[in-house]
């Protein structure tokens, strides 16, 4: 039988898929013991389950909680969320505020609005799979900048941009507590990257899903607090790693005038974000949950951070380079030249431990000896256990075995 060709859009070579989203699927079809430090998500007892529970109750039995709602977002959602930024560094106002399926449809919304085939878009190296990959699928040409210990290099990017020979049409970063690597941009590059993208007339798309999750160290204002209002800065957030991430729940914050191209496109997507888990969200605002949820998750994600830490020095001593972020769900470990993670990824899934291979991180490539660790989704007794793990399979990766 002769091969079907489908008559497919030029666009779905450049539809890269996610290796973390793959991930999942991969993971549910071991059959032993794993610890699982690759997906970025709570942990499940990290998920206030019970207070959701009791709420879901009271809030779901209502008839009207099915029926399809505002594209803008279901407007008791959209309050409960505009009183829990008052005060913060991500304070909006109604005119800026829409309601999202999770950050990723944000992330899509702005690619979609902003990049023609052929762009120069800036990202993060390494960065967040799926924001690379979105703009990789409205066939965006990429410029990789490194990332460091202060976050995004910004004078590397202004050098690049000058080699490239033409602006960014957007710039799409993770300012706070990185994605993968755990940084956090400097005050002074914030900054920077906003006078950058006033010069260049660029869009700056700014991905802040772990903001609100430090646990050490001195808060930073947001891009968003610094732009002051900044029609060229569009602003991503997600309950994902705040609250659930199967919530599928988020908000872009944007200039009012670019309101209703984001409702249009929103609109072709999928009409609205589902009711029944925006009244869900909406009531645990409004009960005041959140502030205390999000302390005692501060907690215990700094525990975690250092157990793992820990385990990385018991077991790996100075073999490897570790990032030492002060908030957020990640480690970026770095071997020496001989590891190739990705072939490390197969030994290390025998052996019992799952993580992200570095290379999953850059479209080029750049990191073929590094590992993304997610220390938010375990207890520290199986993050000892996970990295005592990733010791024997190393191991047994450096002797062929």
């Amino acid at each position: 039988m002769a091969r079907t060709r489908f008559p497919l859009a030029a666009r779905s070579t450049d539809l890269v898929g996610s290796v973390i989203d793959s991930s999942t699927s991969l993971l549910a079809k071991q059959q032993h013991d794993i610890v699982r430090f690759a997906m970025g998500s709570p942990a499940p007892e990290a998920v206030p389950s019970e207070v959701l529970g009791e709420l879901a109750r009271a809030e779901l039995s209502r008839p009207d909680a099915y029926d399809y709602a505002a594209s803008e977002g279901d407007p008791r959602l959209r309050e409960a969320l505009l009183a829990d930024l008052d005060g913060t560094t991500d304070h909006t106002t109604p005119e800026r505020l829409l309601i999202t399926a999770g950050g990723m449809q944000g992330l899509d919304l702005a690619f979609k609005l902003f990049v023609d085939p052929g762009d120069l878009v800036v990202v993060e190296s390494p960065t967040y799979t799926n924001g690379s990959a979105t703009a990789m699928s409205y066939q965006a040409q990429l410029l990789e900048v490194p990332v460091d210990d202060e976050g995004m290099q910004v004078d590397r990017l202004e050098e690049m941009v000058e080699q490239a020979g033409r602006a960014p049409k957007a710039i799409y970063a993770i300012p706070t507590f990185q994605n993968p690597s755990g940084a956090s941009m400097s005050i002074e590059r914030r900054h920077r990257l906003i006078e950058l993208t006033r010069r260049w007339g660029s869009l700056l798309i700014d991905d802040d899903p772990y903001g609100r999750l430090r646990f050490a160290g001195d808060d930073v204002p947001s891009l968003h607090e610094l732009a002051d209002g900044d029609p060229l800065v569009l602003s991503v957030r997600t309950f994902s790693k705040i609250i659930g991430p199967g919530l599928r729940v988020g908000w872009v914050e944007a200039d009012p005038a670019l309101q209703q191209l984001l409702i249009n496109a929103k609109q072709a997507m999928d009409t609205c974000t589902n009711l029944p888990l925006q009244r869900l969200i909406a009531a645990f605002l409004e009960g005041g949950h959140l502030g205390e949820h999000l302390a005692t998750q501060r907690v215990a994600y700094r525990e975690r951070k250092t157990a793992m830490q820990e385990a990385l020095v018991e077991h790996f001593g100075d073999e490897i380079r570790c990032t030492d972020p002060e908030g957020g769900f990640f480690l970026w470990v770095t071997f020496g030249e001989e590891v190739d993670t990705e072939a490390l990824f197969e030994r290390a899934l025998a052996d019992g431990v799952a993580f992200i291979p570095g290379n999953a991180f850059s479209p080029s490539k750049f990191f073929p000896n590094a590992v993304r660790l997610c220390f938010a989704s375990s207890q520290p007794d199986r993050i000892r256990e996970g990295v005592a793990r990733l010791r024997t399979a190393v191991d047994h990766v450096k002797q062929g075995a």
